[in-house]
């Protein structure tokens, strides 16, 4: 049969001469990419669960361009498609040299696929309301669009997919009437949300990046031990995380690395070259979920990544599959990635940004409670610690403040940092040799469904400013009801009455304070995060009726010159 394409292509890294594009097809085929002005690149298509994928790697760029490219399934040009209304997409490459070339970041969570994803009436898709700007208007061109959880809903889909699952139970397949088990039933979801007309434009011609958070396999994935404990007992579960983190390693994670990167990848490796590659996902899906079984001793896979964009540096930290749920000894990364983290803090930059699927600073008040609640569920009090444990799981209380070490070790992490002197990690080099601290620190943040600016305070002079921008949902709604509560929990009344709760079990005090400068708001939105010199300007735009953009918020920071 003649291959069709089915989901893409979406355009994803892009390094230097070189770029990566994904796609999905219905047959077998071979991939071929051409762009205008130079560089192609071409590859099978590889096969697990009956469908049919291609990475391709495309060389040759021109430094400092932007062409039109094609894609070719066995030499028959397939996108663009010749019927498109849209813009041709096009490969754009920054200059040889870069260090002065401003960087541009596009960002947000939780998107759920169509206005009828839900019971409920949505307000317009903001990624849509993106695409038919950057359509109209070529110079908004972002450098990259980072995606930072909630792509998909595998507990909560659309009517469509729900009639599709309902007829699966209905022929024998296990699992919940309602929610996606099986690899097949992933692949749904993607067809369903990538395939959008004007994301699926955005996609192919704005590279991106992407991780999960908790959606893409069940609310509160990971929440604790107790409740590992009773999913595992769920008859579906083990298909489930299979099949779910297979999906994710296939149509999400896979575009997240770098040529170079894919080459020294030995899972990738594998499955490129296999006949069929269903069973090396299958199992890989299993085992990566528990690394720490006795059948399995490997070290977890690593689902956090790094990269560098002119003098930008992001990375993008894995805040659900690796957790350390050990009561005690809660982490939001093990050991061997946290000691990654902090050696791609070092390096040659001016800013950091850091992408977190979950806010590091929540609103003052909700911050408190959760960390009244790591402590209550640790208890030796049996009856304290059940009681801290239902709390924890019926409230969702586990950002980064329900994992206190982590939260404690990153803010030391930023003030190192943002002090510079000799001790601090960052590797860029200021005058006469001494360490320079960055000129901005920037955490990218959903997970929360309302959009909002803090700035942290570590209580000195410091001259780098240290912000946490936090932008969802893309495509969801938060229930009205929980509106006022969101809005109060940033009162520093209320906050100072919610931080009796930790300092009565022992709790101390956080070793900074955050302001909110913007927000909350609670539409669809976008955030960008532009960075050019020693400024930063961060945005976050909100969607009307209509579906167009609007300015919630715009927050400049940049270096303060203060005296030591």
């Amino acid at each position: 049969m003649t291959a069709q394409l089915l989901i893409g292509p979406v355009l994803r890294r892009v390094v230097g001469d070189s770029a990566t594009l994904w796609l999905e097809t219905s047959e077998p085929a071979e991939v071929r990419v051409e762009v205008d002005g130079g560089g192609a690149g071409s590859a099978p298509t590889f096969s697990a669960y009956g469908h049919h994928y291609a990475l391709v790697i495309v060389t040759g760029l021109v430094p400092d361009s932007a062409n039109a490219y094609r894609v070719t399934l066995d030499d028959r040009v397939v996108w663009p498609a010749a019927d498109s209304p849209y813009p041709d997409p096009v490969l754009r490459t920054r200059a040889t040299d870069d260090r002065d070339q401003p960087v541009s970041l596009v960002f947000g969570s939780c998107r759920e696929a169509t206005p009828e994803a839900t019971r409920r009436r949505l307000p317009p898709d903001a990624l849509d309301a993106f695409a038919r700007r950057l359509m109209a208007d070529p110079t908004a061109h972002p450098d990259l669009l980072v995606l930072l959880g909630d792509q998909v809903y595998a507990d909560e889909p659309s009517k469509k997919v729900r009639r599709f699952l309902r007829h699966r139970r209905r022929n024998g397949h296990q699992g919940p009437p309602d929610q996606v088990v099986t690899f097949e039933e992933y692949t749904k979801l993607y067809l369903e949300s990538w395939r959008d007309p004007e994301v699926r434009w955005l996609f192919s011609t704005v590279p991106s990046v992407m991780i999960f958070d908790d959606h893409e396999l069940i609310d509160d994935w990971n929440t604790s031990a107790s409740w590992r404990a009773d999913m595992a007992q769920q008859s579906w579960w083990r298909e489930r995380i299979s099949g779910g983190l297979a999906s994710y390693w296939i149509y999400q994670h896979l575009g997240n690395l770098s040529p170079d990167e894919l080459a020294a990848d030995p899972l990738f490796q594998k499955v490129s070259i296999a006949d069929d590659a269903t069973d090396l996902m299958r199992d890989f899906g299993r085992r990566v979920d528990e690394p720490e079984s006795a059948e399995n001793t490997d070290q977890p896979y690593q689902w956090s990544f790094a990269l560098d964009l002119g003098r930008t540096r992001l990375v993008v930290l894995d805040n659900r599959c690796n957790r350390v749920l050990t009561p005690g000894a809660r982490a939001m990364l093990p050991a061997a990635e946290w000691n990654w983290f902090l050696d791609r803090a070092h390096g040659d930059y001016d800013h950091l940004v850091i992408g977190s699927s979950l806010p590091w600073l929540m609103p003052p008040a909700i911050h408190h409670l959760e960390a009244w609640n790591e402590r209550a569920a640790e208890s030796h009090q049996p009856r304290t610690a059940a009681f801290g444990e239902k709390v924890r799981r019926a409230f969702d209380l586990e950002h980064w403040a329900a994992f206190g070490k982590s939260f404690n070790a990153l803010g030391e992490l930023f003030r190192r940092l943002g002090e510079g002197g000799p001790d601090a990690p960052t590797g860029r080099v200021g005058a006469g040799g001494a360490y320079a601290a960055p000129a901005s620190i920037s955490v990218l943040s959903g997970d929360v469904h309302h959009s909002y600016v803090a700035r942290a305070d570590f209580g000195h002079a410091m001259a780098t400013p240290v912000m946490q921008l936090t932008c969802s949902p893309i495509h969801n709604e938060v229930p009205a009801p929980m509106r006022p509560l969101m809005r109060i929990s940033w009162s520093r009344a209320v906050a100072r009455i919610a931080r009796g709760l930790p300092k009565a079990a022992g709790v101390r005090k956080p070793m900074l304070r955050w302001k909110r400068l913007a927000g909350p708001y609670f539409g669809n939105a976008v955030g960008t995060l532009r960075l050019h010199g020693q400024v930063a300007t961060a945005r976050i735009e909100g969607t009307t009726k209509d579906g167009e953009l609007y300015q919630v918020a715009s927050v400049d920071y940049r270096p303060q010159n203060v005296r030591r």
